[in-house]
């Protein structure tokens, strides 16, 4: 039947792993591990930043930011994801579609924005340091955040309002365990031209933006730190910037190649827009932590108090 944003709310089906599906209490079993490592790793490096008032620096203060949006991340696709795996519920309205779009996209927009802030915290630490402290005091901090949240809205929202205005026929089958915006207005029976183009201009000015910026700030970081005549300063400002460029190419590949799976990877088999989808959407929740924690010793420091019986 035909639905339209003026009449019955359409509905959707979620797919779990397409040709798989006798194995899915199966595949939940790994799922659920990482979701619990993400959100515990996450929430972990919160609360030490939170209780630890060496950590309230810039620096720390970004790092909780990209920790919120994992959790964000996380917790946007943990419903539907085991529903579909545990129990087979895989039917979803329209307006709850966009409800999850709207967290699951926001949170991975504001995560973006949170990797373009923390590059230039890094290249303010490295390439001016005198000024440090002067150029990110806690106020800017704060209006970082702000802006970070009020870019996700003017980017997000337009593309959530053109979902009701688009008609769909069904039978609205989803490629993935969450609703994710290419994969819903592709099954609009409608025209979508607008809606791709104003998806497109939302990736332009999120992702377009942010990575060019990044590697802007390193190619200036680089070259400050290349200046550095000490090889043990050099090593030593240079270590700073691993954990982040850790943080951007676990965040940033996976989302290229999965939408370019979703624009041009049509003849693709299903179970590469599910490896992918995964691939994007977990692994920097649970490897962020992972990386900080083992690269940034103060972050380490900080994770040993909480062991019994450590110094």
């Amino acid at each position: 039947m035909r639905s339209t944003g003026n009449s019955t709310s359409p509905t959707f089906l979620l797919t779990g792993v397409p040709g798989l599906e006798a194995f899915h209490i199966w595949f939940s079993i790994p799922f659920c591990c990482l979701c619990v490592i993400a959100l515990l790793g996450n929430s972990t490096i919160l609360y030490v930043v939170t209780t630890n008032s060496s950590l309230h620096e810039p620096m720390y203060y970004f790092l909780s930011m990209l920790s919120t949006t994992d959790i964000g991340i996380t917790m946007s696709s943990l419903p539907t994801t085991l529903g579909v795996l545990w129990f087979n519920a895989r039917v979803i309205s329209l307006d709850a579609c966009i409800l999850q779009m709207f967290f699951l996209h926001g949170f991975t927009l504001m995560e973006s924005s949170v990797l373009l802030a923390m590059a230039f915290d890094r290249f303010v630490a490295i390439c001016n340091p005198l000024r440090y402290a002067m150029i990110l005091t806690n106020s800017r901090i704060i209006k970082a955040g702000m802006v970070i949240f009020v870019r996700m809205l003017v980017n997000l929202m337009p593309l959530l309002l053109l979902l009701k205005g688009l008609s769909f026929c069904g039978p609205n089958v989803l490629s993935h365990s969450y609703c994710y915006h290419p994969d819903v207005i592709k099954c609009s029976c409608s025209s979508i031209k607008v809606n791709s183009i104003c998806g497109l201009v939302a990736l332009i000015l999120t992702s377009g933006v942010d990575i060019p910026c990044i590697f802007l700030s390193y190619m200036l970081i680089i070259n400050s730190i290349l200046s550095i005549a000490s090889p043990e300063e050099r090593q030593k400002a240079f270590g700073t910037c691993i954990s982040h460029l850790g943080a951007v190419a676990i965040f940033y590949f996976p989302w290229v190649i999965l939408a370019l799976v979703h624009r041009f990877g049509h003849s693709a088999p299903p179970y590469v827009h599910t490896l992918m989808s995964n691939l994007h959407f977990l692994f920097p929740p649970v490897l962020n932590p992972i990386i900080y924690s083992v690269k940034t010793k103060q972050i380490r420091k900080a994770f040993y108090k909480l062991l019994p019986n450590t110094e």
